[in-house]
């Protein structure tokens, strides 16, 4: 099976065409095309090609592109291949919810390395001096996989035009994979590490620069990501220990988190990523090369046998679930030290923030695990293979927290007894949803300084997915394309909180939508998300399982 071909027909822009808009910024002169009201200017580079001598190097800006036609998509990042399909994966993405969720993302059209472009849209006829504010997208795919092709903005452009709230949403590709985030002691000796959060860098660095030339204002640019893309949110709130200025300016003013807060991670040449390092340098045969370093050959490798040697480790959909073999790492300079640490100290860019989470976050990384059966083996599986760093003490306390009782506890949330696709499924949902997404955000806001604005939210509008609950990417098609009222909620709150910094402000959607949102801080309570309406919720269930979760951080690492 090939996930892929599942989004052939996802995103293709319907409606009817208009004169073709150009564009003079300092980047050069953008032909960009009009669909329905909105403006599109995509696949711009934003810098130089990441090939030959500049592969596994940091970015090289771009300074100037000419005369630039920007009416079509550039190509996709190299992606990393599925490796495994499992009955019960392919038994749950016959459902066309989970279909479109899981899959929205992937990559359309070409592959290959000349993929840093970035794309922007606007309402249609948006004069130069208009100084919109900005939402910068970046997607998910645990590092390893998507584009920022597939999320356009034929829903929320015109949705904020129509309240009187325009603003411009940005898109950007940056590296995956081993081409992007490839650990090890030799990388980090020549300083060429977390290249794909130096792309997303550059992107913003390259909206600072252009972003007045399409009307939007640079001082007003909310940064935002799902999964991989929301974690790359928080690095770059504490990248180079929280300074996100440029030329003395602030690159955004707000964040917004879908699904990702901390990763709690090793550094880049640590044991991990240095094991990663290795394998590809073998699969690539660079290991005894007689005349060139192991990084030298990897750059002269041939780009189908160098991403044959990416993908020799396991990727994140696939029974090592969110054992990333790629991640952003601590490496000393742009990232100084793990998340958590960063965020304890305060080393963290101090603008107001949503962080929020799917119910089930976990259940879309436990399909590929049917071969655990009991306690014993989930306490393997999770010491082995997710945190390999524990005792095994330490991992079974953990489970600990999760009681069995006849399978009535555990993700997805709520159902008793149904859903419990084997064994031990519901509590491996439950704890690899809670440590990656659902406490960790817990943990995070709770180490927040006070002065700093933070929202949070639960998402729980696909109660009654069978197996999958309200999964993690489900919020994607909701935000991006969908028309009903629980879509609209959440689209109108991000709108209000891109537009005026508050998700609160003119809220005035359907009765069951209006819930003031108060503060984390204040009141440690979740604005829920749900099918017919929204509502607040204490932010205190599963007392235990955040109790150990926080207390043992240094455990939890990878």
């Amino acid at each position: 099976m090939n996930p892929r071909r599942l989004v052939a027909a996802t995103v293709v822009l319907l409606g009817t065409a208009a004169a073709r808009p150009i564009l003079e910024t300092p980047a050069g002169t953008i032909i960009g095309s009009v669909v329905d009201g909105v403006e599109y200017y995509r696949g711009i580079p934003y810098a130089h090609p990441p090939i030959g001598p500049l592969r596994l190097k940091p970015p090289v800006r771009l300074e100037r592109l000419g005369t630039f036609n920007a009416t079509g998509f550039g190509p996709s990042c190299p992606q990393m291949a599925f490796q495994e399909s499992p009955p019960l994966f392919n038994e749950v993405v016959t459902n066309p919810v989970v279909e479109r969720a899981l899959f929205l993302g992937a990559a359309l059209g070409n592959e290959g390395e000349d993929c840093l472009t970035i794309s922007i849209m606007r309402p249609e006829g948006t004069s130069k001096d208009a100084r919109l504010p900005v939402l910068f997208w970046l997607h998910g795919g645990g590092f390893e996989i998507g584009s920022s092709q597939p999320y356009n903005a034929s829903v929320l452009v015109p949705r904020g035009v129509a309240q009187g709230r325009p603003f411009i949403l940005v898109s950007v590709n940056y590296r995956l994979g081993g081409f992007g985030f490839l650990g090890g002691k030799e990388l980090l000796a020549e300083g060429s590490t977390n290249l794909g959060l130096l792309d997303q860098r550059m992107a913003l660095e390259w909206v600072a620069h252009n972003i007045a030339g399409f009307g939007g204002d640079p001082d007003a640019v909310t940064i935002w990501g799902e999964s991989a893309g929301a974690l790359s949110v928080f690095d770059h709130l504490t990248l180079y220990d929280g300074d996100n200025t440029y030329n003395g300016r602030p690159l955004f003013r707000a964040g917004i988190m879908n699904s990702g807060s901390i990763l709690l991670a090793d550094p880049v040449d640590g044991p991990k990523a240095q094991a990663v390092f290795d394998t590809v340098v073998e699969a690539a045969n660079c290991s005894a090369h007689p005349t060139l370093d192991k990084v030298a050959c990897l750059r002269e490798t041939d780009y189908q046998k160098f991403l044959a040697a990416t993908n020799s480790v396991p990727i994140f959909m696939s029974y090592s679930a969110l054992a990333l073999s790629y991640m952003p790492r601590p490496d000393g300079k742009i990232l100084t030290a793990s998340g958590e640490a960063l965020a304890k100290a305060g080393k963290i860019a101090r603008v107001p923030i949503i962080v929020g989470n799917m119910e089930d976050e976990g259940t879309i990384s436990s399909i590929f695990q049917a071969n655990i059966t009991t306690e014993n083996m989930l306490v393997s599986y999770l010491n082995d293979v997710i945190f390999p760093g524990a005792t095994r003490k330490d991992i079974a306390a953990l489970v600990s927290t999760y009681p069995y009782n006849n399978g009535t506890v555990g993700s997805p949330f709520g159902t008793g007894t149904m859903n419990q696709a084997y064994p031990q499924f519901k509590r491996l949902a439950a704890i690899i949803g809670d440590v990656f997404f659902i406490l960790m955000r817990r943990a995070f806001l709770d180490m927040l300084p006070a002065s700093m604005p933070a929202w949070s939210f639960q998402a729980a509008f696909e109660r009654g997915t069978p197996i999958l609950g309200t999964f993690h990417t489900s919020d994607l098609p909701r935000i991006f394309y969908g028309s009903d009222d629980a879509s609209r909620a959440m689209q109108d709150r991000y709108i209000a909180f891109v537009t005026s910094l508050d998700p609160n402000s003119g809220i005035s959607g359907s009765a069951g939508y209006r819930t003031s949102w108060p503060k984390w801080k204040e009141s440690q309570q979740l604005l829920e998300f749900g099918a017919n309406s929204t509502r607040l919720i204490p932010d205190d269930f599963r007392v235990s399982s955040f109790e150990y979760i926080q207390a043992n951080l240094d455990n939890l690492h990878q």
